[in-house]
């Protein structure tokens, strides 16, 4: 079904005027230090994605082209030290993705490595860590995803999906407390009572939660967008589904793995773009000059298979604006 496209900042035609002519010099090796929050950060979907651009602009990993990789395990106490880490190795440009702790490690490794960073939920702009979007003049540049607004929308979804919905848990961690902002107040609005399962550190104990959402009788689960799910995506639908619990997400691929429903970003498309800002200041460019972007498609996903096994049926208006479905 047809994505619905939105307005986006007019970088990326910036980015293709940025010195055409400062190709990568013949012969010449580049390494690029990439940052993340767990082992998923490297083998996720989207993460295929930045480096299959990387490939096709020309920068091949194996080739002319070394990616240093480091995960935190989940610990965000352990991103100082692995960025300072990569500081040692003389890095061409740092790249990470969705933590502000992650980025804030890498700004404080090195005092002059350009960075390219995918800003998942928070503004880096009110961290100052960028002086605009349209103009950064400093050494980081990315792509931004606020999702300030998306969580109320899933919620509304869900309602809509669900109307007869009595209580709704809500997993949440330290990544998402102003997520968490938006969907209380929302539920406020919509007449949704919550319960709230917090987590602390990893490891985090997911049938716990569980067994608490279903003992505060909760008839669906909203996920907050996080990367520390990630390595847990399919523990966590397997639960909900033996639980009966319809649940809703914050991207594609939890619906894929077998999620009721998501609405979000199209993260492949962030960390392609993501790619080519890298690209433009491994030839030469000044990262400084890169405007930022934001994305430019929001998705909506729903699994039929998901919905037969829990006896749901999927309103024909939402089935229309479904960007995804999988059968």
């Amino acid at each position: 079904m047809r994505r619905r496209e939105f307005m986006a900042l007019a970088g990326g035609a910036v980015i293709c005027c940025l010195r055409p002519a400062a190709a990568q010099d013949a012969g010449r090796s580049y390494r690029v230090g990439w940052l993340g929050s767990t082992a998923a950060s490297f083998t996720e979907p989207y993460s295929a994605a930045f480096v299959q651009r990387l490939r096709e602009l020309g920068f091949v990993e194996g080739g002319n082209l070394t990616l240093e990789r480091r995960q935190a395990e989940g610990r965000l106490d352990k991103l100082p030290a692995l960025a300072r880490e990569l500081a040692e190795l003389k890095c061409d440009v740092f790249f990470g993705s969705g933590l502000e702790a992650s980025l804030a490690a890498l700004v404080h490794a090195s005092s002059d490595t350009p960075i390219v960073f995918v800003a998942v939920d928070f503004d880096p702009v009110a961290t100052g860590d960028v002086a605009s979007l349209s103009r950064p003049g400093g050494r980081v540049t990315g792509i931004t995803a606020l999702q300030s607004v998306l969580p109320a929308k899933r919620l509304e979804l869900l309602k809509e999906l669900l109307p007869g919905v009595s209580k709704v848990a809500v997993l949440s961690n330290e990544q998402t407390t102003e997520q968490l902002s938006v969907v209380q107040g929302t539920a406020r609005r919509l007449g949704i009572p919550l319960h709230v399962v917090n987590f602390a550190r990893p490891p985090f104990d997911y049938e716990a939660a569980f067994a608490e959402a279903l003992g505060a009788k909760a008839d669906a689960l909203f996920v907050l967008g996080s990367g520390l799910w990630v390595p847990a995506r399919k523990k966590i639908v397997e639960l909900a589904l033996k639980a009966r619990l319809p649940a809703v997400f914050h991207h594609s691929q939890w619906a894929e793995t077998g999620g009721l429903m998501s609405y979000g970003f199209d993260f492949p498309w962030m960390w392609r773009r993501g790619a080519d800002m890298v690209a433009t200041v491994l030839r030469g460019n000044k990262v400084g000059d890169i405007p930022m972007e934001q994305p430019t498609t929001f998705e909506l996903a729903i699994n039929m298979r998901t919905a037969n096994s829990l006896g749901i049926t999927i309103p024909p208006a939402i089935l229309l604006r479904a960007d995804k479905v999988f059968e």
